[in-house]
């Protein structure tokens, strides 16, 4: 029992405890949900303006977005060994430490982006760039979206979010043939393509983990799975070739 809870005896303020510690688990999930926003905003643009320093800062900011996880995890084991949540308050809980996990991935697929966009911060400009940032806006659009749908409990939007990720699938589709096109026409292109095609690869993953997102908002909400009928692209791969 917590300090506060040792103190008041009372169950008013047992039930104020626990759902302090509810706020507090969501307050948590929102800024990481802020912060993995930032760094995706901040690799696109290091990507579409050249810039290695903003690049390197979104690498450096993937060390908060790790302990924000391991205090979302601490925080929701301790509100399931004191407190016992029931229904939809053991679904939060249970849904932020997966949420919590999917969203330090996200910053992951981020920071592995940004690396990327040190490295092609010393080549020649190309049109390719313009591809890439577009996908990464509707990935960020479709986190966007998924993590006010989790703010605002909003399942139809949750699942509209969960319905749109074949669109990334085919952007990601058309980014790939349109890369291995300009590779098979000009090898100097080789490495320039092959930096494209992680990054790319990491968007689509990114819109994988936005519709797990998407999942849990509508399991928090309806206490049920959302079901397995979402319409799925195929990603091609180079043993698609």
């Amino acid at each position: 029992m917590s300090e506060r809870n040792l103190k008041h005896h009372g169950g008013q303020h047992i039930v104020s405890s626990f759902d302090d510690d509810l706020i507090a688990v969501q307050a948590k999930l929102s800024e990481m949900g802020g912060l993995t926003e930032d760094m995706l905003v901040n690799a696109l643009e290091a990507i579409k303006n050249r810039d290695p320093q903003l690049a390197q800062d979104v690498v450096a900011k993937d060390k908060r977005l790790d302990r924000l996880e391991m205090e979302v995890e601490e925080l929701a084991t301790r509100i399931i060994a004191l407190r016992q949540p029931m229904a939809q308050d053991l679904r939060l809980v249970i849904s932020a430490l997966k949420m919590a996990s999917t969203l330090e991935r996200i910053g992951d697929l981020a920071k592995n982006v940004a690396r990327r966009a040190v490295a092609l911060a010393s080549v020649r400009p190309t049109h390719l760039s313009n591809s890439i940032v577009r996908m990464g806006n509707q990935t960020l659009g479709q986190l966007t979206e998924v993590l006010d749908a989790f703010t605002s409990r909003e399942t139809p939007l949750a699942v509209a979010v969960w319905r749109r990720d074949i669109e990334l699938d085919e952007m990601y589709n058309s980014i790939f043939r349109e890369v291995v096109t300009y590779m098979m026409e000009d090898p100097r292109m080789i490495g320039l393509g092959s930096q494209f095609l992680f990054i790319a690869k990491n968007l689509e993953r990114m819109g994988d983990h936005t519709t797990h997102i998407a999942e849990m908002v509508y399991y928090i909400v309806e206490g049920e799975p959302l079901g397995d009928d979402r319409p799925k692209g195929e990603p091609i791969g180079l043993d698609g070739l």
